[in-house]
């Protein structure tokens, strides 16, 4: 039998005071300063504040980024004032703005590529969702308003209030808008115009 001796780099890392070696992955992104002007770069890219768990997979397009480097450089970030976070989103402060637009040409180019691709996918969603609004209100006698409309970025395109006899149907409303409004507004078009 053959034993096969390797060289294995590990980071340590302290969580909830155990400390946890992790082996090293091989990306292009090795030090903390990295990671935070990785953060800031896609912070600048994004056009709402997001959560944790959209920032950390956007973050960790390079595979030298664990879950941990992303935690501790935004914990640092919103210390140092670059990142605020408020109802559990990560918004870009002036200062991260500043200070991403003079640092974020030191990234690697593939890595800012694959960031920006990305980005891309999120703001997509993200601008789609801006432009979709829906609300409800509860009426005295029972049942629920529930508004909606669509907005092509410029102007508001649709506009419609349809009563839900009850909560479960008023979110099921809301719900079925949201997923597909282009269309909504496509079908009611079309069926006007015959």
């Amino acid at each position: 039998m053959q034993l096969f001796c390797a060289i294995i780099t590990a980071k340590t890392y302290n969580f909830c005071g155990v400390n946890i070696a992790m082996i090293a992955n091989f990306g292009f992104i090795h030090e903390r300063v990295e990671v935070k002007v990785l953060i800031l770069f896609i912070m600048r890219r994004l056009s709402e504040p997001v959560t944790l768990d959209v920032l950390t997979g956007l973050t960790l397009c390079d595979e030298g980024i664990s879950y941990f480097d992303v935690t501790d450089c935004l914990a640092n970030l919103i210390e140092t004032k670059h990142l605020r976070m408020e109802d559990d989103k990560y918004s870009l402060t002036s200062k991260g703005k500043r200070n991403g637009e003079i640092l974020e040409k030191d990234l690697p180019y593939s890595v800012r590529v694959k960031a920006e691709a990305a980005t891309a996918v999120v703001c997509s969603s993200q601008n789609r969702d801006a432009m979709i609004k829906t609300n409800r209100k509860a009426h005295e006698d029972g049942g629920f308003s529930v508004a909606m409309s669509l907005s092509d970025g410029v102007g508001e395109i649709i506009s419609m209030e349809l009563f839900a006899a009850n909560a479960q149907q008023a979110n099921a409303i809301e719900k079925g808008f949201r997923e597909d409004a282009e269309q909504i507004y496509l079908s009611i078009i079309e069926m006007l115009i015959k």
